[in-house]
């Protein structure tokens, strides 16, 4: 027999239909020389410090750091996990092959092989990698099965993670609860974690110790249009005071016109993050709703696999975009003009060079039936996402016209689009069914969100008349606090403002956390009352704020610095960088930390914040 582990049972279900597996035993199917059976979350995880030690099961300082000589893996004690884990080690011990057909991404990796090393399984061992549960790409996929022993970097880069976070979350917890806790509180540390809470923590104390400083803007009006003074602000009243006067006696000189038409492609393709940011923009979903919500769709077939950091399509799915297309009835009147000619194949869609284990998020072609209007919602996002993609680009005019007055230069920018292009998709109206009609009561589309200036009136170069100049007083205001959305971006940039996508992906290596968990890292937060939230605003906690003020340590705290480590783990990946060095830089900085805390002779009082 060929014993298949599945990530979950809703999937070993329809591997065990499509390998003809019909017969239901205890804790998997079976026929057609096949066995499924599943895992379901974490069957193994790390031993617990007092696992390697009773020594390590106190908390007291004196044993710290606690730095296993060889790191360990067992079965989780809860009931069920334990019998369906007999289960699996029963099958192995009598299988001829095994396929992991666990999760395709690090994390599952990780899970899988854990189980199998736990279950000692000595037979060859294939796996199973798909990018969407639709009957035909699984067939596909066991088509063309691997050697386990091709995603070995993944296993490692995974191990190495789950190491790191074992390394630094029960040493610098219990590190920092028994110096600074008091007996009273336990203050949770983690890799990612801790610098995600200081990244609020310092947005909140920028807001607080904020002092707004006046300044003015020199406009006028002429023609109804608002023309800026090029001069830009002004910090001196009087100064501004004294143009105004001289602009006031003279009449407003239309002095150049510049017309320069463009183009603008497409939004990108979804993914994980950037549909996250979406949906917290759009509906207010947290960051782990849209990922239940698109990890929904993905098991009902709809649309492909989500833990996804890519944008973009590799070139092996192009011609599969056609069928796709024609799957998705619901957008027909969408779609009808795409199928009459050859559709395009874009350097800013496809492009192997951008895409490794899995592309980005797109709909499937499978027809959506029984779906939540949650669901509905963030299928239609990535539906017609997906379809804007195959339009042509968005043709526009910018017009810059420039005046002066007294010899003081003003300036006014207006846009106008010439060609909607793949706008229609968005701005798209129609309720061609029920899907639709339940969707749009609620989608913000795209084109709400425009901050165009307009259609600029008729101007003639030389021309002049009467204008209405005035000072406007105006005070700088704080930086905003994060929201779930900004707050995604700011960990995939490891803290930096960045808008521009490419350069975006450009840091993507050094973003702090992956896609599949940042969620669960915000969730943590909230859960250990570290962060709270005001409208969509996040809003640290007293204390959060506390632990942070506490934390000398750049290392545990920084965002860039921990963008390092991610990077690093990125890179044992993709096997340029030894997961034995950097579990051993991971030793010498926890062995450091527990050095300077323990000399650490501050004291602390329990501080009253102001939220």
């Amino acid at each position: 027999m060929i014993v298949c582990i599945a990530e979950k049972p809703s999937v070993a279900r329809d591997l065990a239909e499509i390998l003809g597996a019909k017969t239901k035993k205890n804790g998997y199917f079976e026929g057609n020389g096949y066995q499924v059976t599943w895992t379901y979350g974490h069957l193994c995880g790390l031993l617990e410090p007092h696992e390697y030690t009773p020594h390590w099961k106190a908390w007291a300082l004196s044993i710290l750091p606690m730095i296993p000589q060889r790191f360990g893996i067992k079965v989780m004690g809860n009931e069920g996990v334990q019998k369906q884990f007999n289960v699996i080690k029963e099958l192995i011990a009598n299988a001829k092959g095994v396929v992991n057909c666990g999760d395709a991404g690090q994390e599952g990796e990780l899970i899988q092989r854990w189980v199998l090393q736990k279950a000692l399984c000595k037979v060859p061992v294939k796996r199973l990698w798909i990018s969407s549960l639709t009957e035909d790409a699984i067939r596909e996929g066991f088509k063309s099965l691997k050697d386990q022993s091709s995603y070995q970097n993944l296993y490692e880069a995974g191990l190495s993670r789950a190491i790191g976070d074992w390394l630094l979350g029960m040493n610098a917890t219990r590190l920092y609860t028994l110096k600074y806790g008091k007996n009273k509180q336990v203050l949770s540390i983690g890799r990612v974690q801790t610098p995600t809470l200081a990244l609020i923590v310092n947005r909140h104390l920028e807001i607080e110790n904020f002092k707004p400083e006046r300044y003015f803007e020199l406009k006028t009006v002429y023609k109804d249009t608002v023309f800026s003074c090029s001069k830009g602000k002004f910090s001196s009243e009087e100064e501004g005071k004294e143009l105004l006067q001289k602009i006031q006696e003279v009449d407003f000189q239309i002095t150049d016109i510049a017309v320069k038409k463009g183009t603008e492609s497409a939004p990108r393709l979804f993914d994980l993050t950037s549909l996250q940011v979406e949906c917290n923009k759009k509906f207010a979903f947290s960051a782990d709703e849209t990922l239940k919500i698109i990890q929904s769709l993905y098991e009902k077939k709809l649309t492909t696999y989500p833990r996804v950091d890519t944008t973009f399509l590799s070139e092996d799915i192009y011609p599969k975009v056609l069928n796709i297309l024609k799957g998705l009835k619901d957008y027909s009147h969408l779609t009808e003009s795409l199928l009459k000619d050859k559709l395009p194949k874009s350097k800013k869609v496809f492009d192997n060079k951008k895409v490794t284990d899995h592309h980005a998020i797109i709909p499937t072609g499978v027809h959506p039936v029984n779906i939540t209007l949650d669901e509905k919602k963030v299928y239609d996002l990535v539906a017609r996402r997906f379809i804007a993609n195959f339009y042509p680009e968005c043709k526009i005019s910018t017009t810059t016209v420039l005046g002066e007055a007294a010899g003081l230069e003003f300036k006014v920018t207006g846009k106008q689009i010439l060609e909607p292009g793949w706008r229609v998709v968005f701005d798209d109206k129609s309720q061609s069914n029920d899907t639709n009609k339940d969707v749009n009561k609620d989608v913000q589309t795209d084109s709400d969100n425009n901050e165009e200036t307009g259609i600029l009136p008729d101007f003639q170069k030389g021309e002049s008349g009467p204008h209405t100049p005035g000072l406007n007083e105006k005070w700088t205001t704080p930086p905003r606090p994060y929201t779930e959305a900004t707050l995604l971006r700011a960990m995939e940039t490891a803290g930096k403002f960045v808008d521009d996508e490419e350069l975006r992906d450009a840091m993507k290596d050094n973003g702090i956390g992956r896609p599949s968990t940042r969620a669960a890292i915000i969730e943590t937060l909230f859960k250990r009352n570290y962060i709270s939230k005001e409208k969509k605003n996040l809003i640290p906690t007293s204390t959060g704020i506390e632990l942070i003020n506490i934390i000398q340590e750049d290392l545990l705290k920084s965002a860039e610095l921990t963008g390092l480590w991610e990077k690093k783990l990125r890179e044992i990946e993709k096997g340029t960088y030894e997961a034995g060095v950097f579990i051993n830089e991971l030793k010498e900085m926890v062995t450091s930390v527990v050095k300077n805390v323990k000399s650490d002779n501050r004291t602390f009082e329990r501080q009253v914040y102001r939220l």
